[in-house]
């Protein structure tokens, strides 16, 4: 009896450890996936001929903006 309830208590105290690990807020956040999205905004701009354009002047001189007021 006693096997039962020594059992049944770490595995409660485990459920309830990983409970309160998985809902904690930042465990779905990924800093990196922002970064990965601006990168991936401004190569699909320099996709056109336009936007290769507007890149190639806007690092050429930095007091040029973009379209979007980025400054990139």
């Amino acid at each position: 009896m006693i096997d039962y309830i020594a059992l049944s208590i770490g595995h409660g105290l485990l459920a309830y450890a990983f409970w309160h690990l998985f809902m904690r807020a930042g465990v779905d956040v990924d800093p990196l996936i922002g970064e990965i999205r601006d990168a991936e905004k401004a190569n699909r701009k320099a996709i056109s001929f336009a936007g290769r354009n507007a890149r190639r002047h806007a690092d050429a001189d930095p007091t040029v903006s973009d379209d979007a007021g980025t400054g990139v």
